[in-house]
């Protein structure tokens, strides 16, 4: 590996690619290696460093890793989990490592992650910022406090491009404090409402999904007890946040290669 990190972006032309590699072009200990676009891109066989507006730096737009896997040390990949399953498969052909931020994934696909785990050190967060993996602990201690007798409530806002819902932050969220609880998130989650619904059921996790507009990510988890509520919330304001978090993470990954998934907790040392 060379001295300074070369990092592949994956999906280099959407809203998270641009703001990688304009991460990336602050970072020193790292350089972009490679940047890709889906096949039929007219963006192919041009400037990453154009396109994104951080300047020309001579890495032209590929839409096959695989062909300039020389190129690059680790791959960042904020895209489809299609996609993103192609990729890990390249990694683990190539003895690359993998900072994953794609969401939206099947059971099945997971599992299929695990099997790529052990081959291609990773790291796998639901989302990259240091503020919203700083909540998950805060949401571990309220729900140590309140859990037991809270209704529990999770409330997440997107941007309209967004295609998953809820969001992988806002399962990730409830995650947290199922695992506190001892409880199986699957099994206590109740996913949207509408209609004659009856009386909350003690003991669920809420989910509640807005999409619209630009909105970058918005994230409340609502302790509501009789008498009082707490609320916990993350506004993300830029995905500059979430770029700069993945490097952050690439770097750590790197000294830490490991072939195994890590996560964000490892990375911030919480």
């Amino acid at each position: 590996m060379s001295e300074e990190l070369r990092i592949a972006v994956a999906g280099c032309a959407g809203r998270m690619g641009r703001c990688l590699i304009s991460a990336i072009a602050d970072d020193p200990g790292c350089v972009l290696g490679a940047a890709s676009e889906c096949r039929g891109s007219s963006l192919v066989g041009t400037d990453a460093g154009e396109m994104a507006g951080t300047g020309r730096n001579g890495v032209i737009i590929t839409d096959d890793l695989a062909a300039c896997a020389d190129d690059y040390d680790l791959i960042i990949d904020f895209t489809r989990p299609e996609a993103s399953l192609e990729h890990l498969q390249i990694a683990s052909a190539n003895g690359k490592l993998v900072v994953l931020g794609t969401t939206g994934f099947t059971q099945e696909q997971l599992k299929q992650i695990d099997v790529f785990a052990s081959s291609v050190p990773m790291v796998f967060a639901s989302n990259y910022s240091v503020g919203v993996n700083l909540v998950f602990n805060l949401l571990a201690q309220a729900t140590r406090v309140m859990g037991s007798y809270a209704d529990i409530e999770i409330l997440e806002a997107h941007h309209r491009h967004k295609v998953d819902a809820p969001s992988g932050t806002a399962l990730s969220m409830g995650r947290a404090i199922a695992e506190v609880l001892g409880k199986d998130l699957d099994e206590i989650a109740v996913r949207g409402r509408d209609g004659i619904t009856g009386e909350r059921k003690p003991g669920t996790i809420g989910f509640a999904s807005i999409r619209a507009g630009d909105i970058v990510g918005e994230h409340t988890a609502l302790f509501a007890a009789l008498g009082e509520r707490v609320e916990i919330t993350h506004k993300a304001s830029s995905r500059m946040t979430f770029a700069s978090g993945a490097v952050r993470a690439a770097l750590w990954l790197a000294r830490h290669p490991e072939k195994r998934i890590h996560s964000m907790k490892e990375v911030l040392g919480l």
